[in-house]
């Protein structure tokens, strides 16, 4: 029996997709090869990373409007590099706001580049709250956001209208909510945790932007380069990249981000009223600035924990352990997790309230 899978870094994917992919591993389009072993030159990849490239754009809803896909490797842990070689200036400047471990590492790669201005942090507790009314600089090359915080259970709801560039890392929510992603000029996000299996990264970036670093950038490095190579400068994820493209394709055919920002919002709606129902649960964030990706949650008595650790093992459940920086539990619900896997967890919880 699978198992129902909270798991914050590989994410969980449809079943149709696992059977899809399954298949090409076997053997891919009829070709007498698996996806493992054809060449990423061969036409029938090079149409899964043409597809896979535009199908992203036109879920995000940028076709047409200068923005290129790119399917990249390092993960979102490398793009924090990437961005001030591409987009901060020779002896420019930076801002960044300070949401939690991501958005930490991500400004610490900037610094040796230029002046990185924290405009606003919440770290003051524990991260457990988005800032509200900081104000951007003027005099920045760009301004990087994190919009969803898998640690700190907290997400981003309303971007700052700005005149600088707007950069978000988007790994944990991408795909999920409804947003004008062109407000945008660079998304980039690890597939692993809402799109595909680990081993690539989607970057989407508005071409205008690039070449105005005024720096020699190395090649692997540079997002101009990757452009004009169509992501094939050098062998992609072949296999990543696939599967990507049929978490996609799903994705579509379900309606796109509005069909499945619904189910997420009912997700959430459904784990979230029974923290708060509960007697025996607390959540750890300010609830206006809960994330529907990552439900970070307490008991409020640990003496509970044993009882409790027995009840959603015996169900089937798999990785709701919180992060050691929050401690208690949390359950990623990423797009493929279904609602009888939240509702499975929700009478674990009611449970446990009835065992007390």
């Amino acid at each position: 029996m699978k198992k129902h899978n909270y798991s914050a870094g590989p994410c969980v994917l449809p079943q149709e997709v696992f059977q899809q992919a399954a298949a090409a591993v076997l053997e891919f389009e009829n070709t007498g090869l698996s996806i493992l072993e054809i060449s990423h030159r061969s036409k029938e990849f090079i149409a899964v990373m043409e597809e896979a490239r535009a199908l992203s754009l036109e879920l995000l809803g940028l076709t047409g409007k200068g923005y290129q896909a790119l399917f990249l490797q390092g993960g979102a842990s490398l793009e924090f590099l990437m961005l001030p070689y591409n987009l901060m200036k020779v002896g420019g400047k930076a801002a960044y706001l300070d949401t939690g471990a991501w958005s930490g590492k991500a400004l610490k790669e900037a610094k040796p580049f230029g002046e990185v201005n924290i405009v606003a942090s919440s770290k003051d507790k524990n991260y457990n709250y988005i800032p509200k009314n900081y104000a951007v600089p003027s005099d920045v090359d760009y301004l990087h956001i994190t919009s969803n915080n898998t640690i700190f259970g907290t997400q981003v709801k309303d971007f700052p209208k700005t005149d600088v560039s707007l950069v978000s890392d988007m790994s944990s929510d991408i795909f999920s909510r409804q947003l004008d992603f062109s407000q945008f000029d660079l998304i980039y996000a690890g597939a692993q945790k809402n799109m595909g299996p680990a081993g690539t990264t989607l970057v989407v970036v508005k071409e205008e932007i690039l070449g105005k670093s005024g720096r020699a950038i190395p090649a692997m490095l540079d997002y101009k380069i990757h452009i004009d190579n169509e992501s094939m400068y050098n062998t992609p994820a072949v296999y990543a990249v696939y599967v990507s493209l049929l978490n996609l394709r799903w994705l579509k055919n379900l309606g796109g981000i509005p069909a499945i920002e619904k189910i997420n919002e009912h997700k959430a709606q459904l784990l979230y009223n029974e923290i708060d129902r509960n007697p025996l649960f607390t959540g750890t964030c300010e609830v206006e600035d809960r994330s529907p990706m990552n439900v970070c949650f307490l008991l409020k008595d640990d003496a509970h924990k044993e009882t409790f650790d027995k009840l959603w093992k015996a169900a089937n459940i798999s990785g709701i352990n919180g992060h050691r920086s929050v401690g208690g539990y949390r359950a990623s619900m990423y797009n493929a997790l279904a609602v009888e896997s939240v509702q499975a967890l929700v009478d674990c919880m009611k449970e446990l309230e009835n065992k007390i």
